[in-house]
């Protein structure tokens, strides 16, 4: 079961056209939903991208992507 909670907010009546435009909801609740879900999506990958900016993944000597594709050929 999923958690829901009811929130009274005052948004420019602009926002929330705009948002509806641009997300395609069903109406303002749906619309709200997925314009919230994209933006923490985005929010996680720039964090994601700070990390590995800050700690770049290191692969081991030899590695190559075309190695990989051969090995996974041959399974």
């Amino acid at each position: 079961m999923i958690n829901r909670m009811k929130v009274t907010a005052i948004l420019p009546d602009d926002l929330i056209a705009e948002v509806q435009k641009y997300s395609g909801g069903k109406n303002i609740t749906d619309s709200l939903q997925r314009a919230l879900s994209e933006w923490l999506k985005q929010a996680k990958i720039r964090k994601l991208n700070t990390k590995l900016h800050k700690s770049p993944l290191v692969f081991q000597d030899g590695f190559s992507a075309e190695n990989i594709r051969n090995l996974n050929r041959n399974r």
